[in-house]
């Protein structure tokens, strides 16, 4: 991780409305020099057919995952949903993979959540397996034992008759926790943080960080908002916040409330969920400290932005994935950056 170097990724997120309308903004994208595309899934939209479908429609730009949600596919689907993907659009897929939280995962993909990180250790030794092609694939593991030990014995090892098109393929994990983070480092090519104060990464992330290398990317979405009232542009990141906060996460299991704790906004935080809670969600809104919204996102004019963007530029983080589908803004980035 060396800082000092930064490339721009467009983070279009859950699908809203219609997947053919982010296709323009992913050429302007394109063309505007940016790295890569990103699209993300929870439980509505799933990530990959809308990243197909932009990768259908473009030619050099990186298409990521992030993320795709583990419990939604077994480790084999995965791996070869990343292998259709990654030959399709001619080397351009990177899989961006989290475990989400106990109300998506036990509550939508009917899944068990216990023990995250060692299921996530086993997932990821699995799509490694099936994509070196070394031989049929099996594991012995307690959460994706390969051939299942309970059905009709007739279980048998399989090897994947797609050639991968590369098997090295680039796995990324979104984490939240110290120890989550620090299983990025040890397993995967690099990490998506949900949030980050850019300039807090060494006294939040450099000690659990501290064995990932020079080549270990770290790709970071970021709300851009322009507008030259500043307090408005806020806003609308408070709104997301608040969601995150207050709904994204049961009460008692709430990762995203605990990693805003974590950068020094228990209280706020605390404040904004039950707000959230009890319904009145506007009050849950506008108690989202504004230092937190101001500080993982560029709010402003433009010369605000750009000034605020030199502390994104001398942290860690190698791509910083803007959240916005202004081209106006896209372009804005690309100019700040060229």
């Amino acid at each position: 991780m060396r800082p000092g170097d930064l490339d721009l990724g467009l983070m279009l997120g859950y699908w809203a409305a219609d997947a053919r309308d982010d296709v323009p903004l992913a050429r302007e994208a394109e063309r505007l020099g940016y790295r890569s595309v990103w699209t993300a899934e929870a439980y509505g939209s799933d990530a990959v057919s809308t990243l197909a479908w932009i990768g259908a429609n473009t030619s050099r730009i990186e298409l990521g995952t992030g993320l795709m949600q583990v419990s939604a596919r077994t480790p084999a689907c995965t791996a070869m949903t990343a292998v259709t993907m990654d030959h399709l659009t001619g080397g351009r897929f990177s899989l961006g993979l989290g475990v989400s939280g106990p109300q998506v995962v036990e509550g939508w993909y009917g899944q068990p959540f216990p023990a995250p990180l060692a299921r996530t250790r086993e997932y990821v030794g699995i799509l490694r397996d099936i994509w070196a092609r070394e031989g049929p694939v099996t594991n012995d593991g307690e959460h994706y034992p390969l051939p299942h030990p309970d059905g009709t014995g007739l279980g048998k090892p399989l090897k994947i008759t797609t050639h991968p098109l590369r098997s090295d393929l680039p796995v990324l994990l979104g984490a939240e926790g110290p120890k989550n983070v620090a299983l990025a480092a040890e397993i995967a090519d690099g990490w998506l943080p949900i949030f980050m104060l850019p300039d807090r990464f060494d006294d939040l992330y450099g000690e659990t960080l501290a064995a990932a290398d020079d080549g270990w990317h770290i790709a970071c979405p970021v709300h851009v908002v322009v507008d030259d009232d500043v307090e408005e542009a806020l806003l609308a990141v408070k709104l997301s916040l608040a969601f995150y906060i207050g709904g994204m996460g049961a009460e008692r299991a709430n990762f995203h409330k605990d990693v805003i704790g974590r950068m020094g906004f228990a209280d706020g935080a605390e404040r904004v969920q039950k707000l959230f809670l009890d319904g009145d969600r506007e009050a849950a809104v506008h108690a989202v400290p504004d230092a937190l919204a101001d500080g993982i996102a560029l709010c402003g004019p433009p010369g605000r932005i750009r000034e605020r963007l030199q502390a994104w530029i001398a942290s860690p983080v190698d791509t910083l994935l803007v959240m916005s589908h202004d081209p106006a803004t896209l372009r804005l980035l690309a100019d700040a950056l060229s």
